[in-house]
């Protein structure tokens, strides 16, 4: 198995008040370079206290394998009620969750691992949430839930399944260099316009149109402004007792321009935001930005 690190807090489950959260990333191997932002594992458990609520921010599209208490996953109008599989196409809007104590398997795709993955266009699965067994995106993916939703089956056994299935699904695509171009000048934050973020990628704004369409999931404007919101977001989680004005993007003009943007991609306000509890989030942003570099899937370059 590729190298594992493990990231808990267990002091957090004492006396029940909080609930442990434990990660563990496994870095894909060089074949899948820059399809996948990692395939990661959590364990929670509530210490027997009620499921937890959480909100995901902003993302690229997923598949997450439950074993124990299933989910109940929200993005808008979407919604997946007690699915072992749940999918996600990339999201604008937050993912609001529910989960008692389970073990979850949690897949990424950046915009060339959906290139290579996932035949549906990524506009079309966009703020969506879903039973991944039913949808004609993501069923492909179901057969490793016999593996990833066993409990008797071992991390190695579980790990080897995936890199077996994504073996057997991956095929190239033929917009690939467009795809890691534009992609890395997104999280460069270089672009201050479409038109600059198209030169970036060396093509015409309608090809990125098309591009970001089909693969990215949103409108090459849509797209820079959740990057900029992300970063500002990422900042404010990592810095315990942070302000808003301390954590914001220096592309945002004022605060009140930040605060639109907050309640457009978080669908609330930035100080109802901060007096929320987080307690998978943080935890796991914090793990992830440690073992892996960057606390947020967005936030992640199309290679490593």
């Amino acid at each position: 198995m590729g190298e594992i690190e493990l990231v808990g807090d267990p002091a957090r489950a004492t006396g029940g008040e909080r609930p442990l959260v434990l990660s563990r990333f496994h870095p894909p191997p060089e074949r899948f370079e820059g399809c996948f932002t990692t395939f990661y594992q959590l364990d929670l458990d509530t210490g027997g206290g009620p499921p937890v609520e959480d909100y995901l921010q902003p993302e690229w599209g997923n598949v997450r394998f439950f074993t124990g208490a299933l989910p109940v996953a929200e993005i808008g109008a979407s919604r997946a009620v007690g699915t072992r599989f749940t999918a996600t196409g990339p999201s604008s809007r937050p993912c609001r969750f529910r989960l008692g104590t389970s073990r979850m398997w949690g897949i990424g795709f950046l915009p060339k691992g959906w290139a290579r993955y996932i035949e549906t266009d990524a506009y079309d699965c966009a703020n969506v949430v879903c039973d991944g067994e039913r949808h004609p995106a993501f069923a492909r993916f179901a057969p490793l839930a016999r593996t990833l939703c066993d409990p008797e089956a071992s991390l190695d056994e579980q790990y080897a399944a995936i890199l077996e299935w994504m073996d057997a699904l991956m095929r190239p695509s033929r917009d690939e260099i467009k795809i890691v171009r534009v992609h890395e000048a997104l999280v460069s934050g270089e672009c201050a316009s479409v038109a600059e973020l198209a030169d970036a990628g060396g093509m015409s704004i309608r090809t990125l149109e098309r591009v970001c369409r089909r693969y990215f999931g949103f409108t090459p404007k849509l797209l820079m402004r959740r990057q900029r919101f992300m970063r500002s977001l990422t900042a404010f989680m990592l810095c315990e007792g942070s302000r808003w004005t301390e954590a914001m993007d220096r592309d945002y003009h004022d605060q009140a321009q930040f605060s639109r943007e907050f309640r457009e991609f978080m669908t609330m306000n930035p100080s109802d935001y901060a007096a929320l509890d987080h307690p998978i989030l943080s935890a796991f942003m914090e793990a992830r930005a440690k073992v892996w570099g960057s606390a947020a899937q967005t936030l992640d370059r199309p290679a490593r």
